[in-house]
C-alpha cells in the first residue's frame, strides 16, 4: 500500500518533533516516522542512568513548551524523556516504523520512502532528521583485548554496579568518558582514563554558567564556514558536568583522586595496550582551552562595564607529575571492563541520492540539500554552534518549516492526476509571509 502525504520527517528525536511543530502550525499534512517504540529513545535506553543534560534548563527547552522547571537547573534522564513524551503526543508520530530507503520518483518529482515493514510513502518533501550518533564507533583493534576484558561502548553503560569487579579503563575524555570517569572513581572503582584532545570549560565563572557566558560571547552563533576545517564539526566537545547542580571537571583533580591518567589508546597486544606518548600535551591543551575561555569573557566583562566579581581559578599541575606510560599489562592492572567513549559514526546510507560528502555527511546550506524538497535537521554544525544542541534545532527547524511552505509544489502528485499547478504568485507570497510570521513567533503549548 502507497500512502500520498505532503511531507515525511524521518526520525522522532527533538530536531524531527521540532520540524513537527511548526509543520502543525501551518497545518501541513505530515508525519513523522520514527523506528522506536517510544518517544525519546536515544535518552531512554541509550544514556547511563545518573545521565543529565549539560546544558542548563534555559538552553533545553524545544519551540512551544517552555521548561516548567528551575531555569538554571539541569535535567535529569528520566526529567528529559518526561518532557520529550509530553511534547510528542500532540505531533503525528508513528513509531515502530523503520525507514530503510529514500529515493527519487524523477516523473513526478517527489520522494519514495519505503520501511522495514513493507510501507510505501509518497512525499513532496522529506526531512531527515535521525542525527549523527547511530552506531557506537569502536576502534578494530578492541578485537585484540583478551576474551576475559569485558567491552562496552558509552552507549551501553549504565551504572557501576552493573559492572564486573576489578579496575576500569575509559577510552576517551571527553563529556562522557569524563563524567562515566568521574562515577566510577566516586563509586570507589579503579579508574584508567586514556585520555583525548578534549578541552576543558568551568562549569561557573565570574559569577554565570559557562553557557550563559558562551551565549554572550556569541560562540553558539558561530556558523559552520567559520571553523578551520570541515572535520572540525566532529570534534569532542569539552569536559564539563551537569551532575549536582553543575560542577567543573579537571583530569588534574582526577589524577589527585588516584585516576590513572594515560595518553590516548593506540593498540593492544599480548594483553597490554599500547599508549602515546601524548598524555601531557592533551592535560596542557585542556588546561589552554579553560585559560582562553576566561580570557574570553574578562575582556568581554571590560568592554561592557558589567558587574562581575573578579575571580581566578584554581591552577593544578597534578596531571603533569603522572609518568608517560608507553603500555599497560592488562592483567597487572587488575582491569576487567573497558568502556569505550569514542563517540558514534554517522550513517545516512537510506538516502539513495547524491546529497553526501566524503565524510558521508550531508551536503547542503542550513540544512537545504541541491534535491528541491529533501532536508537534514539536527545535526552538530548544520548552520552553527548550536545546531546539535536542543537549544538549537528550534531555529533550524524554523528555517526548514519556513522552506517548506514557501515551496511553489507543495501538492503531492499521485499517478493517474494532472501535475499540481504552480500557485499564484500573490497566493505564495502571502503564504510565504503567514510561514514567516507564524515560525518567528513560535507559539506556545500548555506542558
Amino acid at each position: 500500500m502507497t500512502t500520498h502525504i505532503n511531507t515525511i520527517i524521518v526520525g522522532g528525536g527533538q530536531a524531527g518533533l521540532a520540524v513537527s511543530y511548526f509543520l502543525t502550525l501551518q497545518g501541513r499534512d505530515h508525519v513523522v516516522l520514527e523506528q522506536a517504540s517510544a518517544a525519546a529513545d536515544a535518552w531512554r535506553n541509550h544514556r547511563w542512568d545518573s545521565f543529565t543534560l549539560n546544558t542548563p534548563n534555559w538552553q533545553s527547552q524545544l519551540p512551544g513548551v517552555p521548561h516548567p522547571g528551575d531555569p538554571d537547573a539541569f535535567m535529569s534522564r528520566p526529567e528529559i524523556v518526561a518532557y520529550l513524551e509530553r511534547y510528542a503526543r500532540r505531533l503525528p508520530v508513528r513509531y515502530g516504523s523503520r525507514v530503510i530507503r529514500v529515493e527519487r520518483d524523477g516523473r513526478w518529482g517527489s520522494y519514495v520512502v519505503a520501511t522495514a515493514d513493507g510501507e510505501a510513502f509518497v512525499a513532496r518533501h522529506v526531512v531527515i532528521a535521525t542525527g549523527l550518533y547511530q552506531t557506537p564507533n569502536i576502534p578494530a583493534f578492541a578485537a585484540d583485548f583478551p576474551a576475559q576484558v569485558l567491552q562496552i561502548h558509552s552507549d551501553a553503560y549504565r551504572n557501576p554496579r552493573a559492572l564486573p569487579q576489578g579496575a576500569v579503563l575509559v577510552v576517551g575524555s571527553a563529556q562522557s568518558g569524563a563524567q562515566i570517569g568521574e562515577e566510577l572513581y566516586e563509586a570507589g572503582r579503579k579508574v584508567y582514563l586514556a585520555v583525548g584532545r578534549a578541552g576543558r570549560t568551568p562549569r561557573r565563572y565570574r559569577g554565570k554558567d559557562a553557557n550563559w557566558w558562551s551565549d554572550k560571547l556569541g560562540i553558539y552563533d558561530r556558523t559552520v564556514d567559520q571553523l578551520p576545517s570541515p572535520r572540525a564539526k566532529f570534534a569532542g566537545k569539552p569536559h564539563i558536568s551537569g551532575t549536582r547542580g553543575g560542577h567543573t571537571l579537571n583530569l588534574h583533580q582526577f589524577a589527585r583522586d588516584g585516576v590513572v591518567l594515560l595518553g590516548h589508546l593506540q593498540g593492544v597486544a599480548g594483553g597490554s595496550i599500547r599508549l602515546a606518548p601524548d598524555l601531557h600535551d592533551n592535560l596542557a591543551s585542556a588546561d589552554q582551552h579553560e585559560a582562553d575561555f576566561t580570557k574570553a569573557v574578562d575582556a568581554y566583562v571590560a568592554a561592557t562595564g558589567m558587574a562581575a566579581p573578579q575571580e581566578a581559578l584554581p591552577s593544578w599541575r597534578d596531571g603533569f607529575a603522572v609518568p608517560l606510560l608507553a603500555e599497560l599489562d592488562l592483567a597487572a592492572a587488575g582491569i576487567s571492563t573497558v568502556i569505550w567513549a569514542t563517540s558514534y559514526r554517522f550513517d545516512f546510507s537510506i538516502v539513495r541520492l547524491p546529497v553526501l560528502d566524503a565524510d558521508g555527511y550531508p551536503i547542503q546550506k542550513r540544512g537545504v540539500t541541491d534535491c528541491p524538497g529533501l532536508f537534514f535537521v539536527g545535526l552538530p554544525w548544520l548552520h552553527n554552534a548550536k545546531s546539535g544542541l536542543i537549544c538549537g534545532v528550534g531555529d533550524d527547524a524554523a528555517y526548514i518549516a519556513r522552506t517548506i511552505a514557501n515551496d511553489g509544489r507543495s501538492s503531492v502528485p499521485v499517478p493517474g492526476r494532472p501535475a499540481p499547478r504552480e500557485r499564484p504568485p500573490e497566493r505564495m507570497a502571502h503564504e510565504r509571509t503567514a510561514g514567516i510570521a507564524l515560525c518567528a513567533d513560535h507559539g506556545q503549548w500548555s506542558a
